[in-house]
C-alpha cells in the first residue's frame, strides 16, 4: 500500500497565458474513478465555492478562453481546456467583498499552483458521487468495479 500521504497535484500553471489547465495525472485518476462531469475538477469548484452548484461553474468564463484562443495554439493547447480565474466569481454581493479583484485573483491563483489533493481524498470523494450522485441521477455512469479501480489506483502510485 502506499504512503497514505501521497498527494496529487490538480493543475498545471500556464504564466504566458495566465491561466491553469488539469494536469494529465490527475485527469486520467479522475476520468477513471468517475470524477469528471463535464470536466474533471467541477467537484472541487463546489467545495471552493458555497459547496453546492454554483461552484460547478467557478470556470465558466468563455469570453476569457477565447481571449487566449491564439496563444493556446502556440502552446499547442485546447483553449477550451484552460481555466482562467475571474475574480468576480470568488465573491457575492451579500456581505463583501472584502477584498479587489486583484487580490482575489492573485489569492485563488496561489491557491489553484499549489493545490495537491491525497488520493484518500478522491476515492472518498468517488465513491461518494458515485453512490449519490451516478447511482440515483446518472445511472449509465455508475463505475460498478469502483473499488477495484481504487484498488488499482492504489498499487501504481
Amino acid at each position: 500500500m502506499p504512503d497514505e500521504k501521497k498527494t496529487l497535484k490538480i493543475f498545471k500553471y500556464i504564466d504566458e497565458l495566465d491561466c491553469f489547465i488539469v494536469t494529465d495525472e490527475y485527469k486520467k485518476i479522475a476520468e477513471h474513478l468517475g470524477l469528471s462531469e463535464w470536466n474533471p475538477v467541477v467537484w472541487i469548484g463546489r467545495l471552493f465555492i458555497l459547496d453546492n452548484d454554483y461552484g460547478e461553474h467557478w470556470f465558466d468564463n468563455w469570453d476569457l478562453r477565447e481571449e487566449r484562443k491564439t496563444g493556446a495554439e502556440r502552446f499547442g493547447l485546447n483553449y477550451e481546456e484552460l481555466l482562467i480565474i475571474d475574480p468576480d466569481r470568488f465573491k457575492n454581493d451579500a456581505d463583501g467583498p472584502c477584498h479587489s479583484p486583484e487580490m482575489r485573483k492573485r489569492f485563488w491563483t496561489d491557491v489553484l499552483k499549489s493545490l495537491e489533493l491525497s488520493y484518500d481524498l478522491l476515492f472518498e470523494e468517488a465513491r461518494r458521487f458515485n453512490n449519490k450522485a451516478n447511482k440515483k441521477f446518472f445511472p449509465e455512469e455508475f463505475v460498478n468495479d469502483l473499488e477495484e479501480r481504487i484498488e488499482k489506483i492504489r498499487k501504481e502510485f
